[in-house]
């Protein structure tokens, strides 16, 4: 059975057992024991909100190093298009792409390239009989677990397209075979600068039966003020970008949805915010859409735990990048747009194992559920986490499941204790 490796890890020893990353995490994954925090694999999404918001940095993100690179002969350098909205006064992606070169990357593969052709290849999807609608964007691997941990009845609605990081890496090692023969597969090693911890652990892990075609993760913390001591504004640059305002887009909340040319759809970003649109999806409560973008970081990926700069100044700094660039440098044909490449594809959804499940049969679940309600209206239903749950109903949950005993209520035990009701 694979056991599912994860980016966001904590730090026991600078945890103190404060309630902030409890209070905060989507999933309910969280608990305090033993005076520090308990991160449930089973749960976790690697959305990175713990790390966000713990006042003592107990939380962090595992990723690769720049020294990763040399274990390649050919060493490829995917940078995001978040990436572009660090630098200030930055009028043209080539400065980055050119101080890339000269961190020891041979090439660089731009990811908001190969997201206009991903977009480019939506449209194509979206108008294909039989899609389930609303579309629900593939693009960040922190909703695909989500879905498939909390929603699964709504994975028919994902489009089954890679995210332009893996189109990316795949057309990256195809150039570098045709420009240099010379080369073998493993020989080629492609790397993604990332904004967030959610990519590394696809890469870790793959996604359905899918294994990633990048080598490693580098986040754009880790290589932001190597990279800005490279970039000098007065060398002559070589004209390295090729994307247009599309791919740049994609760095933010709607720069995906917008490209797909049709009104009738919905972006939301931030973790709670997309939890309530999948929930009305679900249920039905919502107008009729075609195409549905969510991002679990505010703002979009230039919300990312591993960036530097403030989201929305990021984004600011991405508009004024875009301003005199073109709609888009890259496009499929008539002929292409027929069909979409089975490379731009992937086949199934993972496998969906329940996490909530309380029995072995619907029998003893239901008495178990019968229990965790009659211990909730038990306790005092302010929801302190004092006890080292989020919330009663957690707690009492937990409690039902042995993980956890009644008197570890500290306010229900001083009531049992002082004879109050």
């Amino acid at each position: 059975m694979h056991i599912y490796e994860h980016s966001v890890l904590l730090d026991e020893s600078k945890c103190t057992g404060c309630t902030t990353c409890l209070r905060h995490c989507p999933t309910e994954a969280i608990r305090i024991r033993e005076g520090h925090a308990v991160i449930d694999p089973r749960k976790c999404i690697d959305c990175g909100e713990c790390i966000k918001v713990c006042p003592h940095k107990a939380k962090k993100a595992v990723c690769g190093k720049l020294s990763d690179i040399q274990r390649f002969k050919w060493k490829i350098a995917l940078p995001a298009p978040t990436l572009y909205g660090q630098f200030d006064n930055l009028d043209s992606a080539d400065y980055v792409l050119s101080g890339l070169l000269k961190l020891g990357f041979d090439d660089v593969y731009e990811v908001s390239k190969a997201a206009e052709l991903v977009s480019a290849y939506t449209r194509v999807y979206l108008n294909t009989e039989g899609v389930k609608k609303p579309a629900l964007s593939s693009a960040c691997p922190v909703v695909l677990r989500l879905i498939s941990l909390r929603f699964p009845s709504l994975s028919e609605h994902v489009i089954h397209m890679l995210p332009p990081m893996e189109i990316a890496a795949k057309a990256a090692k195809e150039r570098a075979i045709k420009a240099h023969p010379e080369l073998k597969p493993e020989d080629i090693g492609t790397f993604f600068i990332s904004p967030c911890a959610a990519k590394a652990s696809y890469v870790k892990n793959g996604f359905a039966g899918y294994k990633s075609a990048v080598d490693g993760v580098i986040s754009i913390s880790d290589i932001y003020f190597s990279l800005i001591g490279t970039m000098r504004k007065d060398e002559s640059i070589e004209p390295l970008s090729e994307s247009g305002r599309i791919g740049l887009g994609w760095a933010r909340s709607g720069g995906e949805a917008t490209a797909i040319f049709n009104d009738d759809y919905l972006a939301a970003d931030g973790i709670e915010n997309i939890i309530h649109v999948l929930d009305q999806v679900e249920t039905g409560n919502i107008p009729p859409l075609e195409f549905i973008e969510l991002n679990a970081c505010t703002g979009g990926c230039v919300g990312g735990v591993l960036t530097i700069q403030n989201p929305f100044i990021a984004k600011a700094r991405l508009q004024t990048l875009r301003r005199y660039l073109p709609i888009s440098q890259n496009s499929i044909s008539k002929e292409e747009s027929a069909y979409i490449p089975d490379s731009y594809l992937f086949e199934d959804m993972p496998e969906y194992h329940s996490n909530t499940k309380l029995g072995g049969s619907i029998a003893e679940s239901m008495r178990m559920m019968a229990d965790i309600q009659k211990l909730k209206g038990e306790l005092p239903g302010i929801d302190c986490g004092s006890c080292g749950a989020p919330n009663c109903r957690a707690f009492a949950e937990d409690v039902i499941n042995g993980l956890a005993t009644a008197d570890g209520c500290p306010i229900k035990a001083f009531r049992n204790k002082t004879g109050e009701d």
